[in-house]
Formats: structure tokens, sequence, C-alpha cells
């Protein structure tokens, strides 16, 4: 007998494909996960930000999917750990991205290696959910940069949590091997949070991380404006009096009374109702 040439039927190709084993998706972080810096008014709380495009690309093709945003502006290392954490374990994920230090390290008696053996005992209840867990570690982004003006200390920081990350399972996701963040467009106007094109990028290397092409239409570096060499300092000399001296300030201010607010998007919920992925310019 002749072979028979089975087509699939539009029933069959109507199915979705499973592309990732994730379900529920929940972010952990201060300013840099909640998206400041990438302004989108269609998103929840006013912001867009890399985790919520993870969020995007990652709910094609799962009708399930849902995703929450614990993520609070300001948050430090402590307070990610003793109010997320409990909240995060509550919602039951089975993908969880973990980032703080960055408002710990710009104070001026930062013990970085302190600091990460504070992760420790988050990232051993997270792995121990059985959820894929993934940490950053901080960035290499410049001396122009607020954050660049710490280096030596994030440069130890990311070490001693690499540590903490192999000892518990967790998977890595490296800033400060991504060398597009030494480029000043990456940044906001404040060098301090990431541009719409540095929240792409991060999104692109989070995803990369997880084994998944994104879909998006990757942005591109609008040229910088030529400067002479007195209108880049007068920039700079802008920049240390509206940013980097009043960080410096609130960080040297070891007691100072601030409110909480809530995060954004504190449930999980199906990915809906979000404008063109990154639409701004770099």
């Amino acid at each position: 007998m002749g072979s028979i040439n089975v087509q699939p039927g539009k029933d069959h190709l109507a199915q979705p494909v499973e592309e990732h084993p994730w379900h529920r998706y929940v972010a952990m972080g201060d300013s840099f996960t909640m998206g400041y810096g990438d302004p989108d008014p269609l998103s929840p709380g006013g912001y867009r930000g890399w985790a919520d495009c993870v969020s995007k690309e990652l709910s094609h093709g799962q009708s399930d999917f849902s995703y929450a945003n614990l993520a609070i502006r300001g948050a430090k290392i402590r307070q990610v750990v003793e109010r997320q954490l409990p909240q995060a374990i509550q919602l039951a994920p089975d993908l969880v991205t973990f980032q703080a230090g960055g408002n710990d390290l710009i104070r001026l008696d930062a013990n970085p290696d302190k600091l990460a053996a504070a992760v420790d005992p988050a990232m051993e209840a997270l792995c121990a959910t059985g959820a894929t867990v993934l940490i950053f570690v901080g960035p290499d982004s410049g001396p122009g940069t607020v954050l660049g003006h710490v280096r030596s200390k994030i440069a130890l920081f990311n070490e001693t949590l690499r540590a903490v990350a192999t000892r518990n399972g967790a998977m890595v996701v490296d800033l400060w091997a991504l060398r597009d963040l030494s480029d000043p467009r990456m940044w906001d106007r404040d060098r301090l949070h990431l541009s719409p094109i540095g929240h792409q990028k991060v999104a692109a290397l989070v995803l990369a991380n997880l084994g998944i092409s994104p879909r998006f239409e990757p942005l591109e570096f609008q040229p910088l404006p030529t400067q002479t060499w007195r209108q880049a300092r007068a920039g700079d000399l802008i920049w240390t009096k509206e940013y980097f001296v009043p960080w410096v300030l609130r960080a040297a201010t070891k007691h100072m009374a601030v409110s909480t607010p809530a995060a954004r998007r504190p449930s999980p919920e199906p990915v809906q109702g979000y404008g063109p992925a990154f639409r701004g310019n770099g």
C-alpha cells in the first residue's frame, strides 16, 4: 500500500504551542524593575520597563500566563527581602526575578559583602519553592552615572552575589557584562535609571537567559548631539547639581522618614492592555 501524506487540519494548526514552561512570573526589586525611566500611560502605574517587556514576550502562546511586579522605587535590599519576599512566595510563581542593591551601594557606609550576604536567605527561600529564579548583578555603567561613582563596590557586591546564586541554584543576569550599559544613551537624564532603549536591552538579556528569542523590534541608538568640551562640562555640572548631589545627601542620611508606595502590579494578572513595546527612541 502506498504511503498516505496526512496534512494537519486547521484545528491542529490553531492549537497553541507552549514555547516555555512558565505560567506565573513575579518581579521583585526597586525602581530598576519597576520600570522607572520608561514611561507609558497605557501600562499599570504609568511605567513599562524591562520586566513588562519580558512578561509580554513570555505571554505569547501561554493562555494562562500571568505577571506581578512587586518592585518599589527606592527600596533597599532589606526592604525587598522583608516586604516583597513573603508576597512573592505567597503568589506561588514558577518564575521570579530578584534585583536589589543599587540604593544600598550608593550609601557612603555601604558594605558590599554584608549586603550580598543579606540576599542569601531570600535566594534560598525562593529556590526552595521550585521556581526558576534569576538574580541581577550590577552594571558597569561608566563614570558619568551615579552607579559609576561606586564601581568598585558594585564589582565586589557582584562577585559575592554570584557565589550566593551558585550556592542556591539561581541564574545570574549579568548586567556587568552588558557592555551597552556604558553608553550614555542607555540611561535616563538622571543617569541613574535606564532609558527606554536601556530597558529594552535588559529585557533582551533576561530573555536570552531564559532561552527565549524576543519578538519586539529592537530600538536603535540615536546619534549623540555634537557638543564642545565646554558644553559637555556644563551638562555635567547641571546633572551634578540637580541629581548627583541630592542623591549623595540622601545616601548620607541614615534616618529619613519616607512613605512606602504600593507596588504598581501587586497581583498576578494576564498581560493585556499594553501599547506597542518600547515606542520611544533611544
